[in-house]
């Protein structure tokens, strides 16, 4: 079997092995601009797009990805090398992998080295929509006041160098402001990142910083930019080189950076688009009025439980979820957390089976052809744990209710910034607040509150009685027994 290099001259030939693109890409236009280039973008809204692509009407929503950071450069330079295609790997419950060529980036542009570049792509006024991968810890929200941080030595460069900017802040803001200036309509700015409430996030920020970057611009945006809900889903771990290597194997396409995600894909958005938008309903994406119930279960549930699994998987030795979720006693216990803790603050969800949904959750979690690394799931639990875990623990104690196995997940978390498994051995830690992570960890050893007074993270939590002796407990017994004993126990007294 002959192999060939994934790019656009060798497309026709790799057709015969392998589903590709069946539209022309030359003839597609640049109507979205995503920023974050990895790989969740590529196995959720570049894969939906590339879907809608197929329609001949919806030949202007091409994508143009923004490596946004310096550490970007190695998959900017993949996507250019391979004329914006990749292969999107789908590993099914059963086993098989379903293989297609993704085709709608059809731009892409590394930040870093043509910061003028993104800012014109941007106002370009074939550009309907401004679209976001930029994780938790993009935002820049201070926890513990609940606002945005100018504190950060990347706004306070852009805020004195707002032409070679290198936040998302600062092109947004140069954009809009060209926008303006040329008299072209507004823009939607879409948030496909794991935060309720996204599209407010975003406003919020974005006007924080404009407020003092650009106020003359606040009721320009106020008028002419839309910045809509969304809630999006799908497991999509790194991907490995053996993930590479079979690829070769088994297609002879050469693909420098594959994705591999699961199966099920869901995209919930709100309506709300200033300038148009593409028709992703007719690829499965659904628009609703408000997005709020969706979103609040999903990040309570799916992604909390991420978290949960994540950070016991680690402690215990585990190296990937399916490994650490498939242990009966971490199972128990987060089915125990989703019924008693979580499902208690959800309200009322129409139309939507709770408990189908959390078992289907578990099913999904224990997928040992997905092998998500732990070390993944972990990583910037401090953006993570205000998000997914802690809005829980608020609306419980709002209204007396159970906490415990929320503690424990946070005391848990206390004892693996400590930076070793219960065997010892290292772990990898990759998180923007490790430093002060670790120096609490380490005071917590002699007294387990010290954690909480991170209140970037904890906020006033600190000032909880119930919580912290809830925690302490917890704590201290984690640290004497360990935390898959701790669990066996905790479990035996549902």
């Amino acid at each position: 079997m002959k192999n060939y290099k994934l790019n656009a001259e060798n497309l026709s030939n790799i057709s015969e092995r392998i589903t590709v693109p069946q539209y022309d890409r030359k003839i597609i236009k640049t109507g979205i601009v995503h920023v974050g280039i990895g790989g969740f973008h590529r196995s959720h809204e570049a894969f939906y797009t590339d879907q809608l692509l197929h329609d001949p009407n919806n030949k202007d929503w091409g994508i143009c990805v923004i490596a946004l950071l310096d550490f970007d450069r190695r998959i900017y330079n993949t996507l250019k090398d391979q004329d914006g295609l990749y292969t999107l790997v789908v590993k099914e419950l059963d086993g098989t992998h379903t293989n297609r060529i993704i085709g709608s980036i059809v731009e892409y542009i590394y930040a870093p080295e043509n910061p003028l570049a993104v800012i014109e792509k941007m106002a370009s006024p074939e550009v309907k929509i401004i679209s976001l991968t930029i994780t938790e810890g993009g935002y820049n929200y201070n926890e513990a006041n609940k606002t945005f941080d100018f504190t950060n030595p990347l706004i306070q460069h852009d805020l004195n160098n707002p032409n070679v900017p290198k936040t998302i802040f600062g092109y947004i803001t140069q954009a809009l402001k060209l926008r303006q200036s040329q008299g072209l309509k507004g823009v939607t700015i879409q948030s496909c990142d794991n935060i309720q409430g996204n599209g407010h996030m975003i406003k919020m920020m974005l006007l924080s910083y404009v407020s003092k970057a650009q106020p003359d611009l606040i009721n320009w945006i106020e008028s002419n930019v839309s910045f809509p809900n969304a809630m999006v889903d799908r497991i999509t771990p790194a991907t490995t080189p053996e993930d590479i290597l079979k690829i070769i194997k088994t297609t002879g396409i050469h693909d420098a950076w594959p994705v591999v995600c699961e199966p099920f894909k869901q995209w919930v958005i709100e309506d709300n688009f200033i300038e148009g938008r593409p028709a992703w309903e007719n690829v499965g994406a659904q628009f609703v009025k408000d997005v709020v119930p969706y979103e609040k279960m999903k990040l309570s549930l799916l992604n909390a439980g991420h978290s949960v699994i994540g950070i016991f998987g680690a402690l215990m030795g585990y190296n990937t979820i399916d490994e650490a979720v498939n242990n009966p006693n971490i199972r128990t216990f987060l089915m125990h957390y989703m019924d008693e803790e979580v499902t208690p603050t959800l309200g009322n969800l129409e139309g939507v089976d709770l408990e189908a949904y959390k078992k289907s959750l578990l099913d999904r979690f224990g997928n040992i052809n997905i092998k998500d690394q732990i070390d993944r799931i972990c990583s910037e639990s401090s953006a993570k744990f205000p998000i997914f875990i802690l809005p829980t623990v608020n609306a419980q104690l709002q209204d007396k209710g159970d906490i415990t196995s929320a503690a424990f997940v946070v005391a848990a978390w206390a004892i693996y910034s400590l930076g070793k498994d219960e065997k010892g051995k290292g772990l990898i830690i990759k998180d923007a607040m490790q430093p002060i992570l670790h120096a609490k960890a380490l005071e917590s050893t002699a007294n387990p509150e010290a954690f909480l007074e991170i209140e970037a993270i904890f906020g006033l939590l600190k000032d909880s009685k119930p919580f912290v002796e809830a925690y302490t407990t917890a704590y201290n017994d984690i640290l004497k027994h360990g935390v898959e004993q701790c669990v066996f126990d905790l479990n035996a007294n549902i």
